[in-house]
């Protein structure tokens, strides 16, 4: 994952390199970005809700841990500009990710391939410094979770049955655009800290929960590409 971050900080670099000096500010109210992102979430377990699976275990909720897998995934935002600094922003991805255990869970699976689809938001200030243009923004999001499945080891347990409750979250955003020359096109980098607190369920073949988990989800999600404003 550092290889990726770091090839986004290149792709600014660069931009900001070979951007022309005389680069004029595009007045199209719409931009749309084509992004390549890393989406690296946290996934500890900050409570336990129900731990009836860990005493059958003879476990306690200090014995457990938890951490989420990063995700590299394209992504389209689109945005629409209000005034030259000031603009909203939705994106469009769909990340999918594995749980695994920590501490005395380790080397567990405890969900797999629960698929994220994080429905966002943001106001956003653009502050032009020149060909290169960064902005600040924030708003609030919503995390729909698809077809998430119980992990190979919960399922080995008894617990063939997950749910990962859909939550709404807030989302901080900076990031930079610059312009190639004065058509429209540009490079785009992104970053979104998400702060989102989900909750994982666990169920037994009679569809009885054994087992439930609050998590610190709370992604970085970092993104560099491309740009047409219009």
């Amino acid at each position: 994952m550092k290889k990726q971050i770091g090839w986004m900080i290149g792709v600014a670099a660069m931009a900001v390199m070979t951007s022309p000096a005389g680069a004029q500010e595009t007045q199209g109210k719409w931009q749309v970005k084509l992004l390549g992102t890393a989406v690296l979430p946290d996934g500890k377990i900050t409570s336990v809700k129900n731990g009836a699976a860990l005493t059958a275990l003879e476990l306690t909720a200090s014995d457990v841990q938890s951490k989420a897998n990063d995700n590299v995934v394209p992504t389209l935002a689109i945005e629409y500009f209000f005034t030259p600094n000031v603009s909203v922003e939705t994106i469009c991805c769909l990340t999918q990710h594995d749980v695994d255990g920590r501490k005395a869970l380790a080397k567990t699976e405890l969900i797999a391939d629960a698929k994220i689809l994080p429905a966002t938001v943001t106001l956003k200030y653009h502050m032009p410094l020149g060909p290169v243009k960064p902005y600040i923004g924030a708003g609030p999001t919503y995390f729909i979770f698809i077809d998430e499945k119980s992990g190979a080891t919960t399922k080995a347990l008894g617990l063939p049955k997950a749910r990962l409750n859909d939550k709404v979250g807030v989302v901080l955003q900076a990031g930079v655009d610059v312009p190639l020359g004065n058509n429209g096109f540009g490079l785009s980098l992104d970053a979104k800290r998400y702060f989102v607190r989900p909750t994982a369920h666990w169920f037994d073949a009679d569809g009885v929960e054994q087992l439930a988990t609050r998590h610190k989800l709370d992604p970085w999600v970092l993104s560099a590409g491309v740009s047409y404003r219009f």
